[in-house]
């Protein structure tokens, strides 16, 4: 699937729901479901500076695709980093370089953060492009 079809599906996922409890609910099954990190990656390196809670995030390239583990110390903030892990991850580099975030606008998920963890959801999705931007240059 493309980056724009996955989410499509995410959007379609939380319209599914009529509230915010409910879809903060939704949010935290997901970072259930999160392709946990090695311990070896849990490193300050691998911080993601601008979080309220520390969220790892760790890329490497299997073949021409980044393929993303993630993990936080608080359970939104781990759903929120599997949503975007859905999304970008086992991607071309240029795809999510080039990948728009408007489907992070049409849940509402930012409107419906605190401004602290609005911040870090930018922060994550900042990391996210720069891993792309890396493995880009370093394939070129």
């Amino acid at each position: 699937m493309t980056i724009k079809e996955i989410q499509n599906e995410i959007i379609d996922e939380f319209s599914m729901f009529d509230d915010w409890m409910q879809r903060y609910e939704y949010i935290i099954e997901l970072g259930k479901s999160l392709p946990i990190i090695n311990e070896e990656y849990k490193t300050e390196e691998n911080l993601i500076k601008g979080c309220q809670s520390k969220v790892w995030l760790h890329g490497e390239q299997k073949d021409d695709k980044i393929v993303f583990t993630a993990d936080s110390d608080a359970i939104l903030t781990k759903g929120i980093i599997a949503i975007l892990i859905r999304a970008f991850s086992n991607q071309k580099a240029e795809d999510i370089i080039n990948a728009d975030t408007q489907f992070i606008d049409d849940i509402g998920l930012k409107e419906h953060l605190s401004a602290t963890r609005a911040n870090g959801l930018v922060s994550m999705i900042k990391n996210i492009k720069m891993y792309a931007l890396a493995f880009n240059a370093k394939s070129n």
